[in-house]
């Protein structure tokens, strides 16, 4: 179920985030990543107000113009309804809806982009450690982990995947990579891997804190670790975010997947005592609690689980008679990303569960 991309993939929790500067009126380049398995090229024109976009992965393309709503979001007008809403910090990263992605050019996918710089290859991020999301369309949605890379540029992971608990599989896991594996692209954008298929990863980011990983079973996104489990008030505000939820879900044959997709917008207030509150657009309360470390959750950090303690990932549970939830926040710079997972107890193939995740921009 998690295939070469899922562990490996999240391998690369690699990049880097630069800082902010002026957006002036300059076209901005962005390389992205879809949870259906899609890489984008995307370049934001601010003084024509188009979006412009090629899909590598499905062959999508596309000029849109935008205009921009009174709280800063964009408004996309696709008139062939692929994309639908986008969120930007400039020169940092942009967040988009998509209603028309995937190989079957019909899926619903959150994009994930991060502004084009630096030249990348596997020593870019030496002796580094990052935490990471993975967000998917299958195989339970989401998975959560850590990676370390050697001054070689060799990847350690450990991850956590919610998933195996209800399906009867492990739930933890994690494994080493090669950094001969990875393939620098000429253009020094972004590199490639690819193992047992014909579709490549794409690995791409800033040189600096901030990673995706586009792999043919979703997105990996990753951010520097934090230096410690404490959390740190200075991430504390208002961000504006775009989530996929499924509801009902269920995996059959073939590991196909099944459900109700969605996306939407929320917007996220994080206090300086660590309480979280995530609200749709309607306003209606997705997530509200105060966030514990991961180092500190004996279910999750220690032997058999978690190698890692995973410094700068928050964490909390709820469980009912039959229910358990899984909720997991990750912040850096401008940056939060979430994920939830809600299975149906007693944990069993059968049972049917969901899912959210999401990006935030502060």
């Amino acid at each position: 179920m998690k295939c070469r991309s899922l562990a490996l993939a999240s391998l690369l929790l690699l990049l880097g985030c630069s800082s902010t500067s002026a957006p002036g009126t300059a076209p901005r380049l962005y390389s992205a990543t879809a949870s259906v398995g899609d890489f984008l090229s995307i370049t934001l024109d601010p003084a024509a107000h188009t979006l412009a976009y090629t899909n590598v992965s499905n062959g999508d393309s596309g000029t849109i113009p935008y205009s921009v709503n009174s709280d800063g979001t964009y408004a996309l007008v696709d008139p062939q309804g692929v994309l639908i809403a986008a969120y930007e910090v400039p020169n940092f990263g942009m967040i988009v809806q998509a209603a028309k992605a995937g190989p079957s050019h019909d899926m619903p996918a959150l994009i994930t982009a991060v502004v084009k710089g630096g030249s990348i290859s596997p020593t870019t991020w030496a002796n580094q450690k990052f935490n990471y999301m993975q967000f998917r369309t299958a195989a339970g949605g989401m998975e959560v982990g850590s990676a370390a890379m050697d001054a070689q540029g060799n990847v350690t992971i450990s991850h956590y995947w919610p998933y195996g608990n209800s399906s009867g599989q492990s739930a933890f896991g994690g494994g080493n990579f090669s950094a001969t594996d990875f393939v620098p692209d000429p253009s020094g954008a972004f590199m490639t891997m690819t193992s047992g298929g014909s579709s490549p990863d794409y690995v791409f980011g800033t040189p600096g804190g901030v990673f995706a990983v586009d792999t043919t079973n979703g997105a990996i996104i990753g951010l520097k670790k934090a230096s410690s489990k404490n959390f740190d008030a200075t991430v504390a505000g208002s961000y504006k975010a775009i989530y996929y939820q499924k509801t009902g879900a269920a995996t059959g044959q073939g590991n196909v997947e099944t459900g109700t997709p969605s996306l939407g917008n929320a917007a996220i207030t994080i206090g300086a005592d660590a309480q979280i509150t995530v609200q749709d657009s309607q306003g209606n309360t997705l997530v509200r609690t105060t966030l514990t470390p991961v180092a500190d959750a004996s279910y999750l950090y220690g032997a058999g689980e978690l190698t890692d303690p995973c410094y700068g990932l928050f964490t909390f549970r709820v469980s009912t008679a039959n229910s358990q939830q899984d909720v997991f926040v990750t912040f850096m710079d401008h940056t939060i990303l979430f994920a939830s997972f809600t299975a149906v107890l007693p944990a069993n193939g059968s049972n049917p569960y969901d899912y959210l995740y999401g990006v935030g921009l502060k």
